[in-house]
This record gives structure tokens, C-alpha cells and sequence, in this order.
């Protein structure tokens, strides 16, 4: 009986908790040591340009031209999810299920969410390739 309880806490509680924690421990171990590098390399002055060394260190910046393709594939990825299960949706309300189904109610639920994430996506490609140098 305590199995029953247990399993599903660890999932639903422990298990997120666990993995936010072991993302921003990475990133400031991460950060911790970037600092210590620079620390050094102030620290020992040997004619290293401590402002290139920072630059070096940075994490690296997508172009615009890389986010602007990152977009369009998000679209076109959310957005043909989204119409399969829509087309799953009414597929199945077509075969003669009642539409309190979940075989048709969940599909076009989550259909229409990734359907408008997927179109939002789009849109915002559309709107701002026109703005971004090849």
C-alpha cells in the first residue's frame, strides 16, 4: 500500500525537484569555473588581454540567421503534430465515438494546442525573416 503512494510522489515531487537542481548545480559549477580561469589569468599577468579571454569564455551566441531557421522547424514540426492528431481526433469521431471520448476529445485538445504553438511559430518566421541579413 505504501508502494502505491510512494511511486507516484517520487515521481511527481522528487524526481522534478531533483533535476531542476541538478541543471543549476551544472550551470554554476559551470560559471564557478569560468570564473576561477579568469581569476588566474588576472591574477598571474602574463600579457594575456583579459577581455578576449572573457569573450573566449562566453558561452556561444546563435546568429540570427541559426534562430530564424530554429524557428521554421518548430513551426513546421508543432504544427504537423498538431494536424495529425487533429485528423486522429476526427478520424475517430467519424467512426462513430462519442466526442466525450478521449479517443477524440484528447487528440483534438492537444491537436489544437500544438497546432497554435506550431502557427505562432510560423508566424513569428514570417515576420521577422524579412528583418535578419543573410
Amino acid at each position: 500500500m505504501t508502494t502505491d503512494v510512494l511511486v507516484p510522489i517520487f515521481i511527481c515531487v522528487v524526481l522534478p525537484v531533483a533535476i531542476v537542481a541538478i541543471v543549476f548545480a551544472a550551470m554554476s559549477n559551470r560559471d564557478n569555473k569560468r570564473s576561477q580561469v579568469l581569476i588566474k589569468a588576472i591574477e598571474s599577468n602574463s600579457g594575456l588581454d583579459a577581455a578576449k579571454l572573457v569573450e573566449a569564455l562566453q558561452t556561444p551566441q546563435k546568429t540570427s540567421l541559426e534562430l530564424l531557421n530554429l524557428r521554421l522547424l518548430r513551426g513546421c514540426i508543432f504544427s504537423l503534430i498538431g494536424v495529425a492528431l487533429c485528423i486522429v481526433g476526427i478520424v475517430s469521431l467519424c467512426m462513430g465515438t462519442e466526442f466525450a471520448a478521449d479517443t477524440v476529445s484528447v487528440p483534438l485538445m492537444f491537436g489544437g494546442a500544438s497546432l497554435a504553438i506550431g502557427l505562432s511559430y510560423l508566424i513569428v518566421y514570417l515576420v521577422t525573416r524579412k528583418q535578419v541579413k543573410y
